[in-house]
């Protein structure tokens, strides 16, 4: 159905078809899923200790102001994560800000973190409770003389209603906020944060969410730190910004995060990597490029633990989580498993990325 219609759709502006497509879950336009894998054993699994139906969640920037996370859930995705949300209301950057890359299968985007502000969010959260593992992507103001307690005032507003928060200091939109990756300043952040939560008494799970374009030295620091810490996830990884001279589309150059299928490999790669070093410690979520049974199987070779996506829905269609699940049940079949969980990170299976 979804690729009857895309055309139509594409002939939109991107950020104007993303409005319109958080409308329309918002008002329940979109049709119920047909997933004949609902209650799949294949894809039973756990999250800080709650029960998902599947490892497939919808990464931030989908649904930046919790507004359509019930919707999601209802959409199959196993777990939802809203936002960035910043501690004030922002507009973002200007317009245009997205670009959609047809011929790569990817967007551009240079948002700024717009969003209605955490205290609008927060409470949008509590009128409406959600129905699944809802995590809440957290980040500074643009224009913040403290980003550091940017941070803090959210997980002061998020932490009862969230099951998990993302640290994010990897989008490429903000500018310098990727100076977290650095070793010393992402160890005093994550400090103050495990400060902040003893303070709160609050043991809401801790995620970092890493950028692509990091070097190996960068990953064993960061992993360094983060296992140090103590915290409880890593999400790898963000958009990117390095160079996109093997692209086709007219709009390849534009500045913001590339998404989508041209960071596959890279984003496995990364995921694989960051594996070896946290040995099974604390969970990895792959991101970049998921849109089919094969890429969500790849990025669980590498070493995650679940996935997410954004981009492969938008090109894909609302019914994404049905057909990845259809694809990846084949793959787990031929391995003869019973469980996902048994192939991650698993390097005897064959590797196809």
């Amino acid at each position: 159905m979804f690729s009857n219609i895309r055309s139509l759709i594409f002939r939109l502006d991107p950020e104007t078809a993303h409005n319109l497509a958080i409308k329309s879950l918002k008002f329940n336009f979109v049709p119920n899923m047909v997933d004949e894998n609902k209650d799949d054993p294949l894809f039973k699994t756990q999250l800080f200790e709650k029960n998902l139906e599947n490892p497939i969640g919808i990464a931030a920037g989908f649904d930046k102001n919790a507004e359509v996370y019930n919707s999601l859930f209802k959409l199959g995705f196993g777990f939802v994560e809203v936002g960035t949300i910043t501690p004030l209301k922002q507009y973002g950057n200007p317009k245009p800000r997205v670009f959609r890359l047809v011929e790569d299968e990817a967007l551009i985007n240079r948002l700024g973190f717009n969003n209605f502000g955490a205290k609008n969010v927060a409470n949008r959260i509590r009128s409406n409770p959600k129905i699944g593992l809802l995590g809440i992507n957290i980040g500074p103001n643009k224009d913040s003389a403290d980003r550091m307690k940017d941070y803090l005032e959210c997980l002061n507003t998020f932490h009862d209603i969230a099951d998990y928060i993302t640290i994010n200091i990897s989008s490429p939109n903000t500018e310098n906020l990727r100076n977290f990756h650095d070793q010393k300043k992402l160890d005093l952040l994550l400090k103050t944060i495990a400060k902040e939560k003893k303070e709160l008494k609050s043991k809401i799970p801790i995620i970092v969410k890493v950028s692509p374009d990091i070097n190996d030295r960068d990953v064993s620091k960061i992993t360094e730190v983060l296992l140090s810490n103590k915290v409880d996830g890593i999400i790898i990884s963000n958009t990117s910004d390095s160079s996109r001279d093997n692209l086709f589309n007219i709009q390849k150059h534009q500045k913001g995060g590339l998404s989508g299928k041209p960071i596959k490999t890279k984003s496995t790669l990364m995921i694989n990597k960051f594996f070896k070093l946290i040995k099974g410690r604390i969970k990895i979520i792959g991101v970049g490029g998921v849109d089919s049974g094969e890429s969500a199987y790849e990025k669980l070779l590498a070493g995650a633990n679940f996935v997410q996506l954004y981009t492969g829905m938008v090109f894909r269609g609302p019914n994404i989580v049905s057909m990845i699940k259809k694809e990846l049940r084949e793959l787990l079949l031929k391995d003869g498993v019973k469980n996902f969980n048994e192939i991650v990170g698993n390097q005897t299976n064959r590797q196809i990325y």
